[in-house]
């Protein structure tokens, strides 16, 4: 295990590369006074400007510019470690490339100007920034940037350096950002030192540009230009960036360690008042997930969010856990499901007939394995906005159905959908075995239809090719599930196989399109817009790692289009139910299981103070008890 070098940028030169950068009107700045948060001034034009310390398209915000999050103990102690784990290898701290298996947490200390809580599903807040100017047609924005954000090398983060990085992503980002994005912005200006403006095309949706800039992260100009990096390459160390915990220690494909900036800018902020509490955070690599259980039971990390129900339900009688050195707990959660399935890659031709994906689906028998498999923990998911307003459910509401009729009437989706209810999965009539005969009936009928028949061997074929269908998986915990799938697609007369493969070999193929079926996990936020072309649009499809089933449906980028210009709560909620139902009919989607509640496991060595509705962030706002962990160490609880 190394240290790793501080490659701080030393001095600054022109890099040719930046060429691509897109040119900015000089001079252009319309004149607007900076005033306290929630004020109004005026444009040239009277065009009115709001001043504020955060944005939210729906409602008022719910904190204020100095308040301290309801969610956290703002007298939390510091120090200690947080550990979990992570399955397989890495060799990149880039998750903005193709290249390179990526490290956990490997964005833990990027800041971007705006940030959210967990607690307010539409809200906003100036964090890099401390006020953001727009007027009321969102032609543009104006960020006042705070001018004591230091870099992990010291150096002042200023408004070039969030220029720099927005138009970074532009050019060198995936290329499921670039097509969507880069239509959507006319210009960046930096205006002074610490004021930037976002100028906008017309056809950029107007509810989405103040968030989507405001996400932009802050990276080091100096620092990409001296050390060459770039964004499309895979990269050995995080980007010299802002934020709380920096890399301190690797071991390549074993073990990671985070740790705690002693000179970060920003722990004084009220908004961080009790957040990042440990001193670091330590990452270990385990082959499979229950190498990394056995590691758990040991342990060599403290903190694991099961997600096995076998082990959930029997494997936790270990001596840790009956010493109550580990404590099992069922967190609430109220976030959005995941909607955690498998997907059908639609680029296979025997997959672009829906009568064949739906046998296959049918052959999926959930009630049997929630029952024998998963110990009656899990439901079914349903839909793409579980456990939220968005979902679709029933026939469509005659707000709906204004929606969809338009689609219709021009050929882009058949007339049941105006009467239909709501695609859901198919529900087994049996849990008792893992096959339904009825079930297998009705597949065998479907596939029948479809020009897929039975020989004399018991393959379906057509035109002479035999119906095959591999399920590509990376985890061994997978095989206990997929195989009594692959067993039934075979009594239908299917050639099917699970094919499992290391890590690296599964996220190339899965980003290749090499594939058959694969995992994915397509759930949605509470406010959807136009990341929605990245997940569920034509455009991106041929090479999106969000739209692994490549999926190209003109119904759907009509839909998208739609949410995107929404501009009401209650269009925006209508609109999403009709996409949501619309994307549920086309089948390409095999819904897993998901729970309604965080199952972890612990050594009893942290506090909290309550588990936000939508999101569990024990790096965010657990902390350490130092008398309890030493208690632990001095029974023995630590190898």
């Amino acid at each position: 295990m190394h240290k790793r070098p501080n490659r701080s940028a030393i001095a600054t030169r022109q890099d040719p590369r930046q060429s691509w950068r897109m040119n900015w009107l000089a001079g252009s700045v319309i004149g607007i006074a900076v005033l306290w948060a929630g004020a109004e001034t005026f444009a040239d034009g009277h065009d009115p400007v709001t001043v504020s310390h955060g944005y939210t398209n729906f409602g008022d915000l719910k904190y204020g510019p100095d308040a301290v999050l309801d969610y956290v103990n703002p007298d939390a102690p510091k120090g200690g470690e947080f550990s979990e784990w992570a399955q397989g290898t890495f060799d990149s701290f880039n998750l903005s490339t193709r290249k390179g298996v990526p490290a956990a947490l490997s964005t833990i200390g990027y800041e971007s100007v705006l940030t959210s809580t967990a607690d307010d599903p539409y809200g906003a807040y100036c964090y890099l920034c401390e006020t953001l100017e727009y007027p009321e047609s969102r032609d543009w924005v104006v960020f006042n940037l705070r001018d004591d954000v230091t870099f992990w090398d010291g150096t002042t983060m200023t408004a070039e350096d969030i220029k720099f990085t927005f138009e970074l992503y532009l050019e060198q980002g995936i290329t499921e950002y670039r097509s969507v994005y880069s239509q959507f912005i006319e210009s960046v200006e930096v205006l002074d030192e610490f004021k930037i403006r976002f100028n906008f095309t017309e056809s950029a949706p107007r509810r989405d540009v103040v968030t989507w800039v405001g996400g932009t992260s802050a990276f080091s100009k100096d620092w990409f230009e001296t050390t060459e990096t770039r964004l499309d390459e895979a990269s050995d160390e995080p980007f010299m960036a802002t934020g709380p915990y920096r890399l301190d220690e690797v071991d390549i494909g074993r073990q990671i360690i985070y740790r705690m900036d002693p000179d970060w800018w920003g722990t004084d902020l009220p908004i961080n008042q009790g957040r990042n509490n440990f001193e670091t955070v330590r990452v270990e690599y385990f082959a499979d997930s229950s190498a990394a259980f056995e590691g758990f039971k040991s342990g060599v990390y403290t903190f694991r969010n099961e997600n096995s129900s076998l082990q959930w339900a029997t494997g936790y009688d270990f001596p840790a856990r009956e010493q109550g050195w580990v404590k099992v707990e069922e967190l609430p959660n109220g976030a959005i499901g995941t909607g955690q399935g498998f997907v059908f890659n639609l680029n296979q031709e025997k997959f672009q007939d829906p009568m064949v994906r739906q046998a296959i689906t049918l052959m999926v028998n959930f009630e049997w394995m929630n029952e024998t498999l998963f110990y009656g923990l899990y439901e079914r998911p349903e839909s793409f906005w579980d456990n939220s307003d968005l979902k679709a459910v029933g026939a469509p509401s005659a707000e709906e159905i204004a929606i969809l009729q338009p689609l219709v009437d021009d050929g882009l989706l058949d007339a049941s959908i105006l009467t239909a209810e709501a695609t859901i999965p198919p529900a087994s009539t049996t849990s008792e075995r893992p096959l339904d005969r009825r079930q297998l009936r009705a597949a065998s009928a479907l596939l029948d239809e479809a020009g897929w028949i039975a020989g004399d061997d018991g393959l379906r074929r057509k035109d002479g090719e035999v119906l095959s269908v591999t399920f590509l998986e990376r985890s061994p915990q997978f095989d206990r599930i997929i195989n009594p799938i692959v067993e039934n697609l075979k009594r239908l007369g299917v050639d099917a196989e699970l094919e499992r493969v290391d890590t690296a070999q599964y996220i190339e193929r899965r980003r290749a399109g090499t594939f058959d079926i694969v995992n994915a996990s397509l759930g949605q936020g509470y406010e959807p817009g136009q990341q929605l072309a990245q997940f569920f649009g034509s455009a991106a499809a041929e090479d999106s790692s969000r739209n692994p089933m490549r999926l190209k449906l003109p119904a759907a980028d009509r839909l998208i289009e739609t949410i995107v210009a929404a501009q009401s709560l209650e269009k925006l909620t209508t609109a999403t139910r009709a996409l949501d139902r619309v994307l549920r009919a086309e089948r390409f989607w095999i819904p897993q299981w998901q729970k309604g509640v965080h199952t972890v496991a612990y050594y009893d060595q942290f506090g909290f103070q309550e588990i936000p509705p939508l999101a569990l962030s024990p790096i965010d706002n657990w902390w350490y008890d130092a008398e309890k962990a030493e208690a632990l160490r001095a029974a023995g609880a630590f190898q």
